[in-house]
């Protein structure tokens, strides 16, 4: 298994290239599913997660080849209806194979979901929605089994709260489904409109997606596609905040500005100075910082992802700050391993308190999950001397190249066997 060291210290300075972003990829990679023609779809990050879709495809019957940032999907038929516990623990976001393939098959079987362990995340908004177009559902021996007897009917949807990856599968069900589908309290996330858009360049007819409501007219086909995902606004989230930690001053290329409104509004308010051009921005650390409190909250509130390596800063900024989790419920994880760095950091119900200190100290750290992975790598390119981190592995699901990127902007970090 491998670790990252990180001597600390070092004020990160250059430009970084941010990568297409995962949580829109994979989506628009199982939307691939709708077709039986050639797909291509570009600007994809090479990551663990895109690996496990790829494979996932593959598994299924749609032939499916990664060279580089690109992905192709080719003609494919005979696809299988059963997603397997090998396949379906690695990724959350496997769940997602159910909305296409109930739409292409009129049946499949999905083992319950694995991933990132920051809570229950159940999957009942998923089923629900799916059974409003008319799936029947059974859960037995670990399996959702969902049947369609024919093709799936439109019908309307409101969510309880808005799930991304729900409104995600809904529309990936309904693009086929014979009527109208309205899916009110939809998620409005950036890669909710990503999506929509890929479906349409199929020939769906999507309309409101990045809006509350989303309508979606079904159609009996859709056809070949080449599409180009949007930038990942996490990843250039975590580099913003590493200008911010370490003192520094990044140039990001290939991000969207207006996909971090909350975390650059943040930002700014905490001193950094921030520029933003069409498809760049551009941190500065101009003076010492001040705390700012934080409410995690779906699109366009500030978002869960960025949670943890916020915690991190505030570590870190002199004075007194509140970071309140609302999304998930177990989401705290990496506090534990902040305060291994000499963190005064403090845990109440869904709020941590922050007392920001003048440094922290490396140390050697666990990784729990992705974002909290993020974190600590950021306290240890900040904290005075060297730092082990282990179970790496969580990293490399959503952030492309990592130590590669981190060494152009002159951090003293490398990548080691066990």
């Amino acid at each position: 298994m491998d670790k990252i060291i990180v001597k600390g210290g070092k004020k990160l300075e250059g430009e970084v290239q941010i990568s297409g972003s995962k949580n829109a990829a994979l989506p628009i990679l199982f939307g691939t599913l709708l077709t039986d023609d050639e797909v291509t779809v570009e600007n994809v990050p090479s990551l663990a997660d895109v690996n496990t879709a790829v494979s996932f495809l593959n598994f299924i019957g749609k032939k499916t080849v990664k060279k580089g940032g690109i992905v192709q999907g080719y003609k494919s038929q005979n696809y299988r209806h059963i997603a397997p516990y090998d396949l379906v623990r690695k990724m959350r976001a496997s769940v997602l194979i159910m909305g296409p393939l109930l739409a292409k098959l009129g049946k499949v079987d999905v083992s319950l979901p694995g991933g990132c362990a920051i809570g229950a995340r159940p999957i009942d908004l998923h089923l629900e929605g799916l059974e409003k177009l008319g799936a029947e559902i059974e859960v037995e021996n670990g399996f959702v089994k969902l049947n369609s007897k024919g093709r799936l009917k439109g019908g309307a949807i409101k969510f309880r709260f808005a799930s991304v990856g729900a409104t995600e599968n809904i529309m990936l069900a309904a693009v086929l489904a014979e009527g109208r589908t309205t899916i009110d309290n939809a998620a409005k996330e950036p890669e909710i409109k990503d999506l929509a858009v890929f479906l349409n360049k199929m020939g769906a007819k999507v309309r409101g997606a990045g809006t509350k409501q989303i309508i979606i007219d079904g159609v009996e086909k859709l056809g070949g596609v080449k599409h180009s995902v949007i930038p990942d606004r996490i990843e250039a989230a975590t580099y913003l905040i590493a200008a911010a930690i370490t003192k520094g001053k990044i140039l990001l290329k290939n991000t969207e500005p207006k996909h971090l409104k909350s975390v650059i509004e943040k930002l700014k308010k905490s001193g950094m100075k921030i520029e933003e051009g069409a498809d760049f921005i551009l941190a500065q650390w101009i003076g010492a910082l001040k705390p700012q409190n934080i409410i995690t909250s779906v699109y366009p509130g500030y978002p869960t992802d960025v949670q943890a390596q916020w915690c991190a800063l505030m570590s870190l900024t002199k004075g007194k700050s509140k970071i309140k989790e609302t999304v998930f419920e177990n989401r705290f994880m990496h506090i534990a391993e902040l305060l291994r760095f000499g963190a005064n950091l403090r845990i109440d119900g869904n709020t941590v308190y922050a007392d920001g200190i003048e440094s922290l100290s490396g140390a050697p750290v666990m990784v729990s999950d992705l974002r909290a992975g993020a974190a600590l790598v950021l306290a240890a390119l900040a904290a005075k001397g060297k730092s082990v981190i282990s179970r790496i592995y969580h990293l490399d699901r959503g952030y492309e190249c990592l130590e590669k990127k981190l060494r152009k902007l002159g951090a003293d970090i490398k990548r080691v066997k066990s």
